[in-house]
């Protein structure tokens, strides 16, 4: 069993706070030392109350689930021999009403494209490479959202 830890730290600086109209923005802070802007997202709560700039929820879930895939994808891809020169993931998340009538993260759909030296596998291994992933992916078996995962080619 490992521990994972985070730090979310706000501060209302001199909002009135009880008229609802206080900043998102806030940090999250790492172990490593990494502090990442954070805020709500700009289609969740207004700008100036949400800073577009940082890192909303909602992309940080797609971006774990993409970051997990994609680090099952090079692990594998290497064992079997195959030199990975680059990968790229413009993942995809949608927040939408669920079975319950409550806003959630409904689907997200994995878009990676990865480049390989040498030889490269066939589409079938690819197709399973990318199934392996998904399947050993400690994040996409941590959530109920539908998880998609379209090679790009």
């Amino acid at each position: 069993m490992s521990e994972y830890t985070a730090t979310v730290y706000w501060q209302r600086l001199g909002a009135v706070f009880t008229d609802n109209k206080y900043s998102r923005a806030h940090e999250w802070r790492f172990d490593g030392g990494v502090t990442v802007p954070g805020s709500s997202s700009p289609h969740v709560v207004r700008v100036p109350l949400s800073d577009p700039s940082a890192v909303d929820p909602e992309e940080a879930f797609v971006a774990s689930l993409s970051s997990c895939h994609m680090l099952f994808f090079l692990s594998l891809a290497a064992a079997q021999g195959f030199v990975v020169d680059s990968y790229e993931d413009a993942a995809v998340g949608v927040l939408a009403k669920n079975e319950a009538g409550r806003l959630a993260m409904t689907v997200v759909t994995l878009r990676p494209k990865a480049v390989f030296s040498g030889k490269a596998p066939t589409a079938e291994q690819l197709a399973q490479l990318h199934h392996r992933s998904h399947d050993e992916c400690f994040i996409a078996s941590s959530v109920k959202t539908d998880v998609r995962c379209e090679p790009v080619a």
